[in-house]
């Protein structure tokens, strides 16, 4: 869309919680306004019909957009994708578990340099995919390692400079072959020195085999180049518990990290007894390490009502779309939140709405107490529209996206 001035008639937006005799919400409150959007920001938000005569009448270019009652939602974002290494955009592929993690490395020895000649395309039409459903960041995880060494980064980064204008994103650089089992460091510095955010490891124990090296070297590359951590943990008990321990007392060591680390998969976490798991809970909210999970199911589900519940970040992500570790990603982020009420038993009102906080970093439309704070004027116009009557609704049925809008623009 050329236009830089929009106007979105009718748009449904949450405006508070309705309490039953008991004080329980039982329902969200919602009315129709009209949202003028200029240069990607969101210039005022009137009762409908109030911005009719001012707006139209005063600008030859505004566009009118007619929302016919779709409800309003934030933008999401996939905090864990592998879009480098995808068999999406290309043809069928199952994923064979060998079920040893050093075997499927092998296997994938053999994959990456088949994959390599045409990875930017898919990952376009991987950043499409997410798109399509309401996603307009992702934070990908990238392999460097001694088959592919930087290529699979080069091919990602061009990737995303051709949607530098419809989306955002943030690059870990990952060792999906180990920091030390593929003697890969050298590589991880020389990615450091290239546009990403985030130095990646993976089962320190039993890939790498020598805990401490393997996340010592992690984290001192994140700290030589200001980067971020975020690891692939898969491990159990009792290393996976070792891992986190330890990870916990470099960023202690490291204030400069706090809010910039990340353990992704932590499986180890659903083993833990509920006193350690209280505790190490408190130590992740204290010290600002966050957990990412695809929303496992099965016994590797995490106790995340436990983690909120201690003021720990948790964010969801596809993992993966299509490759040779699942095929079952479907790239739609609202899904995880809808997997997220069905597991751990958030069927009423509130909780459906607090779902949403699993996969936008924007604040939600209501806060806990139920003000309305989003959207705002002078917010950048990232939203999503849908056929629903508030965000429970839109959480427990999954609507199609009627529409995806990134700073003013339609994007699918």
């Amino acid at each position: 869309m050329s236009n830089q001035e929009l106007l979105l008639r009718n748009v449904r937006l949450e405006t508070g919680f309705v309490r039953d005799s008991n004080k329980q919400i039982v329902a969200t409150e919602t009315a129709f306004f009209d949202i003028h959007i200029t240069n990607g920001k969101i210039k005022a938000i009137n009762a409908k019909g109030q911005l009719k005569n001012s707006t139209e009448n005063s600008a030859q270019n505004v566009k009118i957009v007619e929302a016919n009652g779709l409800l309003m939602l934030p933008t999401f974002q996939d905090m864990h994708v592998h879009i480098d290494k995808t068999y999406y955009g290309g043809d069928w592929h199952a994923a064979p578990w060998t079920g040893d993690i050093k075997n499927m490395i092998r296997l994938e020895e053999e994959l990456i340099p088949k994959l390599l000649p045409d990875s930017q395309q898919r990952a376009e039409a991987s950043i499409q995919l997410l798109q399509s459903y309401g996603s307009t960041f992702a934070r990908c995880h990238c392999n460097v390692d001694p088959v592919s060494g930087l290529k699979s980064l080069e091919h990602l980064l061009l990737a995303l400079d051709n949607y530098k204008d419809s989306f955002t994103w943030e690059i870990a650089a990952f060792p999906q072959h180990g920091i030390l089992y593929s003697q890969s460091e050298g590589l991880l510095r020389e990615a450091a020195q290239i546009d990403i955010d985030f130095i990646g490891g993976l089962d320190p124990t039993i890939v790498d085999g020598d805990m401490k090296k393997s996340l010592d070297i992690m984290f001192d590359i994140a700290l030589d180049y200001d980067k971020g951590v975020d690891i692939h943990l898969h491990e159990d008990l009792p290393s996976g518990k070792a891992v986190m321990e330890h990870m916990i007392q470099r960023v202690k060591e490291s204030p400069i990290l706090q809010g910039k680390t990340f353990i992704t998969h932590a499986y180890a976490l659903a083993m833990l007894p509920q006193n350690e798991l209280e505790h190490i809970a408190d130590q992740f909210a204290e010290y600002g390490i966050g957990i990412v999970s695809s929303i496992p199911i099965g016994q590797n589900a995490l106790p995340i009502p436990t983690l909120i519940k201690h003021k720990v970040n948790v964010r969801a992500g596809t993992d993966n779309i299509m490759d040779n570790f699942s095929p079952f990603g479907s790239g739609d982020m609202l899904q995880k939140a809808n997997l997220c009420a069905q597991l751990y038993g958030w069927t009423d009102e509130y909780r459906l709405n607090r779902a949403l906080k699993m996969i936008t970093d924007q604040p939600l439309p209501l806060d806990d107490q139920g003000k309305q704070v989003w959207p705002w004027v002078g917010a950048d116009a990232d939203f999503i529209l849908v056929k629903a009557s508030c965000s429970a609704e839109a959480v427990a049925r999954l609507p199609k996206r009627e529409a995806v809008y990134y700073k003013g623009k339609l994007v699918c």
